[in-house]
């Protein structure tokens, strides 16, 4: 057994909240620039000061007070990322009401499981659309007494409704609150299963936020420290960073425009960003075919090549050579800054979570001059239990453990979390509760190995270990974060349970297959024809190839079965927060598995 822990930096008090914390921003900087956010789509950029932001804050406090709502009330929220769900959420806390977040994807039935299970008062949702889903189940909701439709002038009309509520009383509302009590009820994507209401409390989140503050000063607190929020708010880590920038002195910028994301980073101009692995994914494969369209792939690839070593030395006690800082400064010139000026041009730092973002691509930022924060974390964490820190940065690992925060490692291999921003219960279910709570510690059901600097790798997770017919266990996620960095592979499965060999299920990317094809030399192609064609299968079994360095021969990936089908959140393979809900593809491709092994070829030897 190993452990390893990191002090707090910052100790949270009894009565200290995210209320609080936007309380104590206004004393020290009042008059400062808050909140960036458009009104539509292709509309201008609106600039809240801290004083404004919280005048906003306790004008729709006031609603919430006249309307009746009670301290202790749970009020979901269902929308898009946008500012009148930042506004709601300080607004909510204000009054001691609790905020639950509903993906704007979910279904009536999953709409339904998470308004009853958390006891939902009120639903406030964005539009007509979503009112629907929610009007569709209504009547099996016997608690749900009002819906609130943003885009029909809800909080317009939570502004009116209170201007005759005295603000003294959300005063005292906000004093009577404690760091103990319930802030939030986040439901888990349920790639296992029917969602988890996780509880997470005020101290959770607030001990975060300071200790982010403090421990990541240079990236959050920064002079003119600003980022991009497009992440869906109803995930626990893009919650986690709205409240980072209320506890921090940064700018928040609120867009779910993720399809012109380019041009919102050009607009926003962020020095750090949250982004999943796949989107660094994106970023580079669409600047390889990019150079490719120009003619210049093998000057991008000569280029990352070099972003790559560069990197690398840095980690060496001799670091860069002279050639390769020469190296690196002509490819400065002629990829990196081009690179950079894409994603808004002052971006130095991103912090990654949700899934591993793999070495090569971790070198290849950090060559070109983005530093990204791998970190660890689940929705029973608040978000990040362990992170990469400026200066205190291992590619390939998550980290250290995060200030205030204990790991532990099992004989078996199982990581165990301690701190303060370990939630306190699965919401009516002290069965689940007690399984994974044991001794102040929680049970995360991944598997990990601390180093002797006590730096944490994720090496996957217990549920999902296969065990091949030969008796080997082998976790997927390695081989499968490895293979999906292909430009034209958007999602994997890998098999084997009580199988001979490792196999594996892969999808293709509909949206890079045509810059790809072009860059190589191929003809235009449907996904259907491209599964089946003998280059294609080809460039899969080399990437194949390459993922399989990563195991040994027993755990290496034999064969491939490329689907025509992607797996979507639309259809069901995909959580909202697009993790491969592994059951489901594995209980529905079954023949599609059973054709792969079908002539019994490699064994696992």
């Amino acid at each position: 057994m190993t452990e390893h822990a990191t002090p707090s930096l910052v100790e949270v008090g009894p009565s200290a909240t995210i209320s609080t914390l936007l309380t104590d921003r206004v004393a020290r900087a009042g008059s400062e620039p808050m909140i960036e956010y458009r009104a539509a789509q292709d509309g201008p950029w609106s600039s809240l000061t801290v004083q404004e932001f919280a005048d906003d804050v306790v004008a729709v406090a006031r609603g919430l007070v006249a309307r009746g709502l009670e301290a202790g009330d749970l009020v979901a929220i269902m929308s898009h990322t946008r500012y009148e769900w930042t506004l709601l959420d300080l607004a909510l806390w204000s009054v001691g009401a609790v905020p639950v977040p509903v993906y704007e994807t979910s279904s009536a039935e999953q709409v339904h499981w998470i308004c009853s299970d958390a006891g939902v008062r009120w639903a406030i949702v964005e539009n007509a659309e979503l009112a629907a889903t929610v009007g569709s189940v209504r009547d099996r909701l016997s608690g749900l007494e009002d819906v609130l439709v943003i885009d029909d002038g809800a909080v317009d009309g939570l502004r009116t409704a209170g201007a005759d509520v005295p603000v003294v009383e959300v005063e005292r509302r906000r004093a009577a609150q404690h760091a103990d009590d319930l802030a939030t009820v986040v439901y888990t994507s349920g790639s296992t299963g029917r969602p988890k209401g996780v509880e997470l409390t005020h101290r959770n989140f607030v001990h975060l936020a300071l200790n982010a503050r403090a421990g990541l000063a240079e990236v959050v607190d920064a002079p003119g420290a600003r980022t991009l929020l497009f992440l869906p708010l109803a995930h626990v880590f893009a919650r986690l960073i709205q409240v980072v920038v209320v506890a921090s002195d940064a700018v928040l910028a609120l867009s779910s425009d993720t399809k012109h994301l380019v041009r919102t980073l050009g607009e926003v101009r962020p020095t750090f960003l949250l982004a999943v692995p796949r989107v660094f994914e994106k970023v580079y494969n669409g600047a390889e075919q990019s150079a490719a369209g120009r003619g210049q792939r093998q000057v991008f690839r000569w280029a990352a090549k070099v972003a790559i070593t560069y990197s690398r030395a840095l980690d060496t006690h001799g670091g860069p050579s002279l050639l390769l800082r020469f190296q690196h400064g002509v490819a400065e010139s002629l990829v990196y800054r081009t690179l950079r000026h894409a994603m808004g041009g002052h971006l130095t730092h991103s912090i990654s979570g949700g899934a591993p973002l793999g070495e090569r691509l971790g070198h290849f930022y950090r060559g070109v001059g983005l530093t990204i924060l791998e970190g660890y974390g689940l929705t029973e964490t608040t978000a990040p239990t362990a992170v990469n820190l400026p200066g205190r940065t291992k590619i390939g690992t998550v980290g250290p453990a995060f200030p205030g925060t204990a790991l532990r490692v099992d004989d078996d291999g199982e990581l165990y979390v301690k701190g303060d921003h370990v939630f306190r219960a699965y919401r009516n279910r002290p069965d689940l509760t007690a399984e994974v709570l044991q001794d102040g510690w929680f049970r995360t059901g991944d598997l990990g190995e601390l180093d002797d600097d006590g730096y944490l790798r994720i090496t996957g997770r217990k549920k999902e270990l296969i065990v091949t017919a030969g008796g080997k266990n082998v976790a997927p996620a390695v081989l499968e974060d490895r293979l999906r960095g292909h430009p034209v592979v958007s999602q994997v499965v890998v098999v084997g349970d009580q199988r001979p060999f490792i196999g594996a299920l892969v999808t293709l990317d509909e949206e890079m297959l045509p810059g790809w094809l072009s860059s190589h030399g191929l003809p235009e192609m449907d996904v259907e024809t491209a599964a089946t064609d003998p280059e294609v299968l080809a460039a899969l079994d080399r990437a194949v190839a390459r993922a399989n360095e990563a195991v040994s021969r027993a755990e290496s990936i034999r064969k491939i079965t490329v689907l025509t089908t992607d797996f979507t959140e639309q259809n069901g393979y995909l959580t909202p927060s697009l993790k491969v809900k592994r059951a489901a593809v594995v209980t529905d491709f079954a023949s599609t598995i059973d054709e792969l092994y079908g002539s019994h070829l490699p064994s696992d030897d």
